[in-house]
């Protein structure tokens, strides 16, 4: 990571953002002090706010081949995408019988558990009916109904995801939906990994396509030969399957369009250097472009964050991935107080945020703005990711703002219904006569006025 050397001080050398502390101790990352730097300095968010026309030029080409040539377009990108050829798209039984028979018994258990705890807290989510009738004639209510088909997007390539299948099947099968979909790019071999489908039998899907990327997207928004249209698609992917949903949205509903995976710790002296290190590192091994932030109040700590952060790279088997996206996304920033440090988080609304100070819960309601939040020095991200039970699918790029986790509501849709009696239309039609007219639409006014007009003519 040599840019260049700038001599700092008598026992330090400044290699771009890299310090090389010469002693045989390294330091990779710049201590920001909050005192002297502003947020607008410190934090960016650039990577994603980029929009990348050349790859909205390609996704586009492939969606439009995708609508017009069905599986044979999906069969040709296949191939070119991901080297395998495949015949048949759809992965039979026999195939997910053998896939099971393959994965180590422990594992089944630890995935099966696992969706036992998430199906316990989606359970809490499911909404009910409900009606008004505070007014005398008038019946006001909202029914909740399941979306009839689910395409759920689960991500392949460098590594493979059977924590994504839960998390996608388990809350629409909560809410009801008939037919889940499932697509997930095969490896070179034209198979799917074990565990993914595993994990999908686990979570009670058995619609599997070997497809993926932005040609997957396009087969769930408009339906092929053998895919058939869904209702709305939910599931991370790359840029790609990102911005193939961006682009498909609106034909079909979508949960929310997922950037690079981040994480924000907030740390007092209290934590320990190794451990924040580690969680950071939980995030910065997803991708070169995923956020790893530190705002502490703790000199020490944050020194020792970085230190350890060099010396536990190496050891990650993904570690040039780690590495970058430490140099370039990383974060380490010396903040006042705690109260700064939850100003800046709700500012930059973390997709995960770390409370690893002492007593959390009593900082926790000044969290505004957070995908999901890890109490204390004993919560890593990673039990969120894969056995607690709340859902991983969570919103990045300052997304969390305006947005959720995706849950069981995310698989429903809302009806409303209306039943006025003939007296409380008439007791109510000046009022909505006025209304309509108020805004110039005077049909809508004589659609009410009307029906006492003729019973005066009629008597």
């Amino acid at each position: 990571f040599i840019r260049r050397k700038d001599r700092v001080g008598a026992n330090v050398v400044r290699i771009g953002t890299v310090y090389m502390i010469q002693e045989r101790k390294c330091q990779m990352l710049e201590i920001f002090n909050s005192q002297t730097t502003s947020y607008e300095e410190i934090f960016n968010r650039e990577v994603e706010e980029k929009t990348d026309l050349e790859i909205e030029k390609q996704v586009l080409e492939i969606l439009r081949e995708v609508k017009l040539r069905g599986d044979e377009a999906l069969r040709e990108y296949t191939l070119a995408f991901d080297g395998a050829k495949i015949e048949n798209l759809l992965v039979t039984g026999e195939e997910i019988t053998a896939a099971i028979s393959r994965v180590d018994s422990y594992l089944l258990s630890v995935i099966e558990e696992a969706a036992d705890n998430i199906r316990v807290f989606h359970e809490k989510q499911k909404r009910e009916n409900f009606e008004v009738r505070e007014k005398e004639g008038v019946i006001l209510g909202q029914k909740t109904l399941p979306i009839e088909i689910a395409g759920i997007y689960v991500p392949g390539g460098s590594a493979s995801y059977p924590s994504s299948v839960l998390m996608n099947a388990i809350p629409a099968k909560i809410a009801g939906v008939s037919r889940i979909v499932m697509i997930t790019p095969p490896g070179h071999d034209g198979r799917i990994p074990d565990v993914i489908l595993a994990a999908a039998k686990i979570a009670g899907i058995t619609d599997i396509y070997k497809v993926g990327g932005a040609h997957g997207i396009g087969a769930l928004a408009y339906g092929t030969e053998t895919i058939p249209r869904v209702d709305k698609i939910t599931g991370p992917g790359n840029i790609y399957v990102a911005t193939a949903k961006r682009l498909v949205f609106g034909q079909v509903s979508i949960d929310m369009i997922a950037g690079p995976s981040e994480i924000l710790v907030v740390a007092d002296e209290s934590s320990r250097a190794d451990y924040v290190a580690a969680d950071m590192l939980s995030q910065a091994e997803h991708d070169p472009n995923a956020s790893a932030i530190l705002l502490t109040t703790s000199p020490s700590l944050a020194q020792g964050v970085a230190l350890e952060l060099e010396k536990q790279i190496p050891l990650l088997p993904r570690s040039e991935t780690a590495r970058e996206s430490i140099l370039t996304r990383g974060k380490i920033v010396l903040v006042d107080s705690l109260d700064q440090a939850l100003e800046w988080s709700n500012r930059f609304a973390p997709e995960h945020l770390e409370l690893c100070i002492e007593r959390p819960f009593e900082w926790l309601g000044k969290v505004r703005n957070a995908g999901a939040v890890f109490l204390g020095n004993h919560v890593p991200e990673a039990i969120g990711d894969y056995f607690a039970g709340t859902n991983h699918i969570l919103p990045t790029g300052g997304s969390a703002r305006f947005s959720s986790p995706l849950s069981v509501e995310d698989f429903q849709k809302k009806t409303n219904y209306i039943y006025y009696k003939k007296e409380a239309l008439e007791r109510d039609k000046d009022k909505i006569v006025a209304f309509a007219e108020s805004e110039g639409l005077h049909a809508h006014g004589k659609s009410v006025s009307i029906r006492f007009e003729k019973d005066m003519i009629d008597e």
